[in-house]
């Protein structure tokens, strides 16, 4: 698809340059970083994250995994 972009010249005189710096058409480099864009995660929108993740502990003081429900976690607590 075919489209027109009106960018101000020192902003197209960067691109122009980057792309010849990395040897890639100006068409090459511009759908990189559009897909580059759209590929990242929205600024407002947090990350998701997972328990495996998390840092782990090793030694005497690791918890497993069974250990890691919120009522395993309040026992250590009070324990």
């Amino acid at each position: 698809m075919r489209t027109t972009l009106e960018l101000p010249d020192p902003l197209f005189a960067r691109l122009k340059a980057r792309a010849a710096s990395e040897r890639v058409s100006l068409k090459q480099l511009l759908q990189a970083y559009v897909e580059q864009g759209l590929n990242a995660t929205p600024a407002g929108e947090p990350r998701k994250r997972s328990a495996a993740s998390l840092p782990r502990l090793e030694g005497a003081l690791a918890i497993g995994g069974e250990q890691l429900s919120n009522a395993a976690l309040f026992e250590l607590l009070e324990a």
